[in-house]
């Protein structure tokens, strides 16, 4: 997952809204939504490849999601697969998962990691060891800190302030179009983390296209203020062709 929006207590009905892209090699084996077997009720996807999943909540209202953090200079390539972080939690929430996440920080490559009850979410950033918690607000999170000013984070969390204040329902797909926005930055404004120009530009979209690498499902998830949770999940082909939506509905016991 590369870039998450999120609205915490922003809107008349929903007291959480969360829109995110997923970006990955259109290569990498991957398996849609769906419900995982286990008592837990955990609604997510899967990595085929590595295991684990980049994001998903369970019926506890527990919710993880996962971006990474773009500093090829740090990478190592036989580091941890950093889906686990996501479905360990999602499987056992414990109210000390930082501490655990902190333990083990150099384990994994760059990452940061959305977590915690559905009411009282944090982000923690392995690069800088550092957790903060989620006051009522906007944020958007992509390949940096919380709320680095790039040009898309901007963007995207402008227009979900805009449309959380119209006070209208929250319809799922003008959530999409906001995910779909593939409008690039212009070169003065694209920040540098160490990869060639042309990738920087390339990334620089909410909604990334390529033919090997880009955006390969979106996903809006909404809870209301009698704690039902909608669920939906778009995935996209590297034409940023729509080939399969779902959604799933639940209400958090």
């Amino acid at each position: 997952m590369c870039i998450l929006f999120v609205a915490v207590n922003q809107h008349k009905d929903y007291p959480l809204i969360i829109a995110a892209n997923r970006d990955e090699f259109f290569n990498r084996e991957t398996a849609q939504s769906q419900f995982w077997e286990g008592e837990q009720g955990i609604i997510a996807g899967k990595d085929l490849q590595a295991g684990g999943t980049w994001m998903g909540i369970n019926k506890q209202g527990y919710i993880a999601s996962l971006t990474n953090i773009r500093d090829p200079q740090k990478t190592c390539t036989d580091a941890i697969t950093r889906g686990e972080l996501v479905s360990h939690y999602l499987q056992k929430p414990v109210n000390d998962y930082h501490q655990t996440l902190s333990a083990s920080k150099d384990n994994y490559n760059g990452y940061n990691l959305l977590f915690g009850k559905w009411n009282a979410l944090a982000v923690y950033n392995n690069h800088l060891d550092q957790m903060q918690q989620l006051t009522d607000g906007y944020y958007g999170l992509s390949n940096a800190s919380l709320n680095s000013p790039w040009p898309k984070i901007n963007k995207g969390v402008s227009k979900l302030e805009e449309y959380c204040q119209d006070g209208h329902d929250i319809n799922p797909d003008i959530l999409f179009k906001l995910l779909l926005d593939k409008s690039l930055a212009a070169d003065e404004d694209l920040p540098q983390t160490g990869v060639p120009i042309d990738w920087e530009r390339r990334l620089s979209s909410i909604f990334i296209l390529g033919n090997e690498y880009g955006t390969r499902s979106s996903t809006v998830l909404k809870i209301d203020k009698k704690k039902n949770v909608t669920w939906y999940e778009r995935t996209y082909d590297n034409t940023a062709t729509c080939t399969s939506s779902q959604s799933f509905h639940f209400n958090i016991k």
